[in-house]
């Protein structure tokens, strides 16, 4: 079965960093993608970040690049989501999610990460940036 549990939520002031962990169990990293969503109070789920090891690749959202960073340490199966320079707009709650799918191929094909490529999915982490 697979699980995934986040970690790593929290208040940050504006300016300031986190980083979340996914840790994962019933699956492998080297053959599944992973991803960071995110969703705000009354809005839709955004995927943020994805990263997959077999592709040897990442995606990034426009509204995170730049400031966001998605990793892994295969031997911990564990991801991470180093986020910098936090903004009020970034409060949400984040999700990490797996498939076995190469998502990070549809997401630059497509031009955006979709909640629907992925099948497994955390309780979500709540995160709330201050001004």
């Amino acid at each position: 079965e697979v699980q995934l549990v986040e970690s790593g939520g929290g208040l940050v002031q504006a300016g300031g960093s986190l980083r979340l962990s996914c840790l994962a169990s019933g699956f492998a990293f080297d053959d599944w993608s992973i991803g960071w969503f995110r969703q705000a109070p009354g809005k839709e789920r955004e995927g943020i970040a994805c990263l997959s090891v077999s592709e040897d690749s990442t995606y990034y959202a426009d509204s995170v690049k730049g400031r966001f960073t998605i990793s892994s340490d295969n031997s911990k199966n564990t991801a991470y989501l180093q986020m910098t320079n936090l903004s009020p707009g970034d409060t949400a709650v984040y999700y990490c999610a797996a498939d076995r799918s190469a998502a990070v191929t549809v997401a630059r094909n497509m031009g955006a990460l979709y909640p629907w490529e992925f099948a497994s999915w955390g309780q979500g982490t709540q995160v709330t940036v201050s001004s």
